[in-house]
């Protein structure tokens, strides 16, 4: 079990990370480096010999690899990112890089997502360097550059370029998964994730007739492209269950005394109460449109309009979600993915699921651990370009009132110090076992 060095450190390392400011901006405007020192550090005092890696100047991973007691094993990768979404500090109660520990919590952007897994998985590697443990597999560490981004100075760098860092590893485990959902009922649910939704942001671009504001124009692109985002908009996507989703409705159903009725889903939904909430998005694809572009002055008709979408499709579902997008934006409009990464879909029938499990319930025995799909993507997307199956698996024990799934790149992001206690502990467990 973890020692009492590991609890202090892991709240000591969340908190020194989140005051190295690792905000991701997009289009390159970021700098994980000090970060990438700052674990590469702790590594190497754990005796571990930590490579740093960058595509870009500044844009720092870090891979380590911990050898096994069974060599011949599969090996697991387990990653967690540097940097974190940017925030404006005025919104916030705190400065959100003080990294301030206050009436057991610690504050600061990267709290949850995901600072905290990285204190965790160095925190471990620590205790097992005092203890002389050795886990039964080789293990793989990665801290991962522009997660918050496209991750192409990051998971997809590594995957692409340096494959050779991963040999041997057939599954990994990364962020959000193991937290404690609470239902309003009592009950402590712990969804660890076996899946994602591909990753699907599009680029539509309306084509026109340029002109006066003042003439009657029926090839105005503004209006071509506003008719096509409003259809995305709307649409009312089909009912899609991945093995995944339909596990998650029929443990939750059970779980609640209901019948798993699979082909009344929106029914079903309505009967899980709040619990619905870790199962709703992802029984669906999802089209949303964010941002448009056009024009430049008002008494002139522009001859382009842009928009940006933000597109999730379900695992063995790209082809419809293609088709479907065809038909919405319609003739006088082109799509293209502006960035595209696939849907994941992970066994829940493997022994390192059933470890997990284990894990969780060893440390909260009062706990119903349950399967979960991710609406949105990790770094386990580009991970799995190398054969390697990915979970998500960072666990925390939270209070009732400390929304999880809200605190993700919202405002006053937070994790109480327990919370990383229990992680490190069941962490601590699982990769002892796995």
């Amino acid at each position: 079990m973890a020692d009492q060095q590991a609890l202090d450190e892991v709240v000591r390392f969340t908190s020194e990370l989140i005051r190295i400011d690792t905000s991701n901006f997009g289009g390159g405007d970021c700098r994980e480096r000090p970060a990438a020192e700052y674990a590469a550090e702790r590594l190497a005092e754990a005796g571990l010999e930590p490579i740093l890696l960058e595509r870009t100047a500044g844009r720092t991973n870090v891979v380590a690899r911990i050898e096994g007691t069974e060599p011949a094993a599969d090996a697991l990768l387990v990653h967690g990112h540097l940097d974190v979404v940017p925030a404006q500090a005025a919104d916030w109660s705190v400065d959100p890089f003080s990294g301030e520990v206050r009436d057991g919590v610690v504050w600061g952007r990267g709290a949850v997502d995901m600072k905290n897994m990285d204190a965790m998985i160095l925190a471990v590697v620590r205790a097992w360097a005092r203890d002389g443990v050795r886990p039964r597999r080789d293990i793989v560490v990665a801290f991962t550059a522009d997660e918050e981004a496209s991750a192409v100075d990051g998971s997809g760098f590594l995957a692409d370029h340096h494959p050779e860092l991963f040999e041997g590893c057939t599954e990994g485990v990364g962020e959000s998964g193991a937290f404690t959902f609470h239902d309003g009922t009592g009950r402590h649910l712990y969804p660890v994730a076996a899946g994602e939704r591909g990753t699907a942001w599009l680029k539509l671009t309306a084509r026109g007739r340029a002109g006066h504001g003042s003439k009657v124009n029926q090839e105005n692109a503004v209006t071509r492209l506003a008719a096509a985002v409003t259809r995305i908009g709307e649409h009312r996507w089909p009912l899609r269950l991945t093995p995944t989703v339909s596990a998650a409705l029929t443990e939750l159903a059970a779980l609640y005394g209901i019948e798993p009725d699979l082909t009344e889903v929106d029914l079903l939904l309505d009967k899980l109460g709040p619990a619905a909430r870790l199962v709703e998005a992802t029984v669906r694809n999802s089209a949303n449109p964010t941002m448009l572009n056009a024009g430049y002055k008002v008494n002139v008709i522009p001859g382009e309009a842009v928009a940006f979408v933000d597109g999730r499709y379900l695992y063995g579902t790209e082809d419809e979600f293609r088709v479907t997008l065809d038909r919405l934006t319609g003739p006088d409009v082109d799509w293209e993915f502006h960035h595209r990464e696939v849907a994941l879909q992970a066994p829940l029938d493997s022994p390192t699921y059933a470890r997990m499990r284990a894990a969780v319930e060893e440390f909260a025995p009062d706990g119903h651990v349950v399967p979960y799909c991710m609406s949105g993507g990790t770094d386990a997307k580009q991970f799995s370009r190398l054969g390697i199956t990915g979970y998500g698996f960072a666990p925390l024990k939270l209070p009732e009132d400390l929304d999880y799934q809200a605190l993700f790149h919202g405002v006053d992001e937070r994790v109480p110090v327990e919370a990383l206690h229990f992680g490190v502990q069941v962490l601590d467990r699982f990769l002892r076992t796995a």
